[in-house]
This record gives C-alpha cells, sequence and structure tokens, in this order.
C-alpha cells in the first residue's frame, strides 16, 4: 500500500504537545513495556519472535528516530515503528488505545514516521495488514493508501532447519 503523496508528514514537535494535549516524540526502548502492552491490546497487531524487548531495540537502533510514541497525560495512548532499507520505508505495528481511537491520531504517528523518511531521501513506503484485518485496512486506505494486487507477501523462517522447511513446503504442496 503507497501513501497519498499529498500527506505532508509535518505534525507537532517532539518537544510540545498536539492542540490535543497529545506528546509525540521518539520512541525510547524504555517505553517498550508500554508499548507491547499496546500492541497485545489491539487486534491485528501480530506479536512474535520479532518482537522481543531485544529484537525492538535492535530495529530502533537501526532506524535512530523513524519510530514514536504518542502520550497523553503520562501514559502512553499511541506507538508505530518506522524504518527503511535504504530505498523503501516501513510501517509496522501501529496501535492507538481504544479510547483514543478516531480522533487523528494513528494518522499523525504515520504522518510523523512519513516526514522523517521523507526526509531521509525515502520515496515509498510499505505496511503489512493482516488479510483478515478489516478495521486496519479500512484505515489505511482511508488515509490515502492503495493496495497492491499484483505483489504477493513470501516468507521463510530464518530459524528454522532447512529440513523443517522443506517437510513445510512438502506438505503445502
Amino acid at each position: 500500500m503507497r501513501p497519498r503523496p499529498h500527506s505532508t508528514g509535518h505534525v507537532t514537535s517532539s518537544t510540545g504537545p498536539t492542540k490535543e494535549g497529545t506528546l509525540l516524540r521518539p520512541f525510547r526502548i524504555t517505553d517498550y513495556d508500554a508499548v507491547f502492552a499496546l500492541w497485545q491490546s489491539c487486534n491485528g497487531v501480530g506479536l512474535g519472535a520479532s518482537d522481543t524487548r531485544s529484537a525492538i531495540a535492535a530495529y530502533l537502533r537501526r532506524n535512530p528516530g523513524f519510530s514514536f510514541v504518542a502520550q497523553k497525560n503520562g501514559a502512553l495512548v499511541g506507538a508505530v515503528l518506522g524504518g527503511h532499507d535504504g530505498r523503501r520505508g516501513y510501517l509496522h505495528h501501529l496501535a492507538v488505545a481504544a479510547a483514543h481511537r478516531r480522533a487523528g491520531l494513528g494518522r499523525k504517528l504515520v504522518d510523523r514516521c512519513l516526514g522523517k523518511l521523507r526526509k531521509a531521501g525515502i520515496k515509498k513506503c510499505d505496511i503489512f495488514v493482516f488479510g483478515g484485518n478489516a478495521e486496519g485496512r479500512t484505515f489505511w486506505i482511508r488515509t490515502g493508501w492503495s493496495p497492491r494486487p499484483d505483489l504477493c507477501l513470501l516468507q521463510v523462517d530464518l530459524m528454522a532447519s532447512r529440513t523443517d522447511a522443506a517437510k513445510a513446503r512438502r506438505k503445502e504442496n
């Protein structure tokens, strides 16, 4: 899915709150426990071995300043992981606490990431949405992203043995 070309990426500074009183700031590893709890509370966020504290710390180190959290009255109410591989940007695990949805916070978090990606010279950004996540798909399409029916996501588990992977492929065929 691709972002709207006219999305500006301009939102409030991380040093000051939005007019709604929500502070957007870079995601720090010290936020991990609160962010992980938020992710667990949100349908459509798939968590796995790549979401451990050490894995997220490594992601944040590889992509400094591209991931953000939102706080309101000191409580963490939103988060998004953002990063790039040098040519393509990626957003992961956008989550907003249920009580704070439908007020533009998800869009502000996304716009913050997209603005940072643009500054880094990244021209396109991708997201992954579970096929059954209707609410997430609606959000992304409503905010200007487009499905890519010409693409199919394929994945390999690098931690599985080659024998296990070959057995899994034979089972599927």
